[in-house]
Formats: C-alpha cells, sequence, structure tokens
C-alpha cells in the first residue's frame, strides 16, 4: 500500500533561544545537514514519496530555497503554513485533503532524529490493519514525555509528562495514523495551554481500543534543548 508522509516543523523552539530568533529549529545544522534533511531521508529510505511539510511564517522562504520541490531528494513536497502556533493536533489538520480519508500516512515531528529504519514500522501498521500506531523508546526521563501504560499490544492511555510514570517507556514523535484522524481531531478541545494536543488525539484512540505501539529500535533524540541537539550532532557528525 502506498503511504504518504507528513512532517511538522512548525513552532517557534523556545527551548533553543537564542538560536531559533533568527532561523526555525528545524534548518538548525546538525551535523552535515539542517535538521529537517533527516526526516525527508526517513520517510524516502522507507519508500515514501509524496511527502507535506507542515511549516509557519519564520523561515518559510528558507525551506523553498534549499527543498524546493523534493526533486534533489527523491520525493515531491507539498507545502502549507502554520499561521500560528496551536499545537501539533492542529497542525496536522492541516495536512487534510492531501490526505485522503482511504490513505495511511506517518506522521514525523521535524526535530525527531533517530538511527532505525521505517520500513518494517510501516509494514507492521499497514499488515495488522492497525487505525493509529506510535513508537516507544525507553528513556532515562520519562517525566519529560508522554509516557504510555500499556495493555498487550495496545496502549490503555497515555499520561503527559507525569510527576509519577508507570514505566520508563516514552511516546516519540512518530505516529502512525488513518485518514480518520481528522474527525478524531475535530472531537478534541484546546489544552490549558490554548493548544490542540497530539497527545488528547492519541488518547482518544486509546479510549477506543485503538492505539497501538511498537518499540523503536536505535538511537533516538528529539533535538528540542541544548543537550539533546548536541547529542544529535555528535550522533550524525
Amino acid at each position: 500500500m502506498e503511504m504518504k508522509g507528513v512532517i511538522l516543523a512548525g513552532g517557534s523552539g523556545t527551548r533553543l533561544r537564542p538560536l531559533t530568533r533568527l532561523v526555525n529549529k528545524h534548518l538548525l545544522p546538525v551535523g552535515p545537514y539542517p535538521m529537517i534533511q533527516y526526516a525527508i531521508q526517513k520517510m524516502s529510505q522507507a519508500g515514501i514519496q509524496d511527502i507535506m511539510l507542515i511549516i509557519g511564517k519564520q523561515s518559510a522562504g528558507l525551506y523553498l530555497d534549499y527543498l524546493g520541490t523534493g526533486s534533489e531528494f527523491g520525493v515531491n513536497l507539498t507545502y502549507k503554513l502554520q499561521e500560528d502556533a496551536g499545537g501539533i493536533a492542529q497542525a496536522l489538520a492541516l495536512a487534510e485533503g492531501f490526505i485522503q480519508p482511504d490513505d495511511k500516512f506517518v506522521v514525523i515531528l521535524g526535530d525527531n532524529l533517530f538511527e532505525s529504519d521505517l520500513g518494517k514500522y510501516i509494514e507492521a501498521f499497514v499488515n495488522h490493519q492497525y487505525s493509529s500506531m506510535v513508537l516507544l523508546k525507553e528513556v532515562d526521563d520519562p517525566s519529560r514525555y508522554g509516557v504510555p501504560i500499556l495493555d498487550g499490544d495496545r496502549i490503555r492511555m497515555i499520561e503527559e509528562k507525569p510527576a509519577d510514570p508507570k514505566s520508563n517507556y516514552c511516546v516519540t514523535g512518530i505516529y502512525f495514523y488513518n485518514g480518520d484522524v481528522f474527525d478524531v481531531i475535530r472531537t478534541i478541545k484546546p489544552s490549558e495551554r490554548g493548544e490542540l494536543e497530539i497527545t488528547d488525539v492519541n488518547n482518544r484512540y486509546a479510549a477506543m481500543n485503538r492505539l497501538a505501539y511498537r518499540i523503536l529500535d536505535g538511537w533516538w533524540t528529539d533535538a528540542g534543548t541544548f543537550s539533546s541537539l548536541l547529542e544529535a550532532n555528535e550522533r550524525l557528525s
């Protein structure tokens, strides 16, 4: 089954200021390339050619100058502008139309850098006919992330940044959905910080016993802080 891809590369990158005062964090150098290039490469290597890149107004012209149509990277890029930083789920909602109701697709947050090939996870998602699936990773500091409560091969719920995490696993920024995710997004309300949270979307699926998971092999970092950006540079240099 042909998969599509969505890369979310908006946001203000406040944790990386002053680096992000002039340029979007996903264009910061990691090893020899801008950060955003790695997500594109991972999708291309997994056979995904049609990719929507959702960006903020900051550095929009730089994305176009550097990436163009995507042909240099073996993909077809479509761009969508997220006018305001309203959360990951709000950004994902902008892909409706590019993603059709019968499509299956993968979403990567642009600051997620990882070693593993996506192919086997795509195969698991398609072959098992899951409605949604997330990739998990064991970490030393799970309270910084969304922490899953597992029930067999499904997730019962995700606790966002819990003070007392139930496991050492976190939900990475790599998600797999059917085209019905946009209907799910329409059912959630803004959080206390005024954003549409992807954890709320995933918990809707979990409540319906429709949220599967796999454990991500190899190293992974979200490159959203100075320490994780340094780690990513050390691994990819």
